[in-house]
């Protein structure tokens, strides 16, 4: 044990079916004490650690990655550490192939929404910068030429876990790139339809929201938003297919 695990290495420590980032705090007279990185700390016999029971962690896996799907642990733990190691950085987004999970910073993160950084997603590919829900939603409208098929993005999440405001985001860029397409004079590239989505938002929450425990502003229902794009790549029109009521459950106040 002293020669694998010496006093200050990172590993995995396996307690009750999880996996726990760790820190081996001591090593000695046959006595390892393993603490995680949530506060916990586990004594063991040194002679009854076992490969199942602990495991190196990789440096990857340590300093965090864009893609999970590159992890060279992957389970649950190591994928709620990666997302945690992001998340204190302020990178709330990170890639599972080509599937993006968020998670709510319940704050305002500097320059991640500005026209500036709409600009930069919509002229590179999925994966040529860093995660971010404007990158599905440029590859989403790139795939329309690129495959002749309709698209479509879904978001999906617990309460307040930010599913309208991403959509209001991806819309946004949407928005912004049919703008760019557009042939018509910068200052009548302004459509209606387009205004007409963006403020359909607000209306629908007038109706249908609540609060929760976790969000002081639940959306009651799941929203279909289609979107019709011509062939210059504007979008022409749009409209809400369908509002199904969910979260049945008990809430807070309306």
């Amino acid at each position: 044990m002293d020669s694998f695990f010496p006093e200050g290495a990172r590993v995995w420590l396996r307690e009750n079916g999880q996996h726990f980032p760790s820190t081996v705090s001591s090593c000695a007279e046959g006595v390892v004490v393993f603490r995680t990185d949530y506060g916990q700390v586990f004594t063991y016999k040194q002679s009854t650690i076992t490969q199942q029971k602990v495991t190196a962690m990789h440096p990857t896996t340590e300093e965090g990655v864009d893609d999970m799907a590159t992890l060279t642990e992957l389970h649950g733990g190591s994928i709620m550490h990666n997302l945690h190691q992001r998340y204190k950085r302020d990178q709330i987004y990170t890639y599972i192939g080509s599937i993006l999970a968020s998670v709510n910073p319940y704050k305002t993160v500097a320059g991640l929404y500005e026209p500036a950084t709409v600009e930069r997603y919509s002229r590179c590919h999925l994966g040529e910068l860093p995660p971010h829900v404007f990158a599905v939603a440029n590859e989403c409208y790139r795939c329309l030429w690129k495959r002749h098929d309709n698209q479509c993005v879904l978001i999906s999440g617990e309460s307040g876990a930010g599913k309208t405001e991403s959509t209001k985001l991806i819309l946004r860029f949407l928005s912004a790139v049919s703008r760019q397409s557009s042939e018509l004079p910068s200052r009548e590239r302004t459509s209606s339809v387009e205004q007409a989505i963006l403020g359909s938002s607000p209306i629908m929450e007038a109706f249908g929201n609540a609060k929760t425990v976790y969000n002081n502003n639940s959306s009651r229902f799941g929203k279909f938003v289609q979107l019709n794009i011509c062939q210059k790549g504007n979008i022409q029109g749009g409209r809400i297919v369908d509002c199904i009521l969910f979260h049945l459950g008990p809430v807070v106040s309306i």
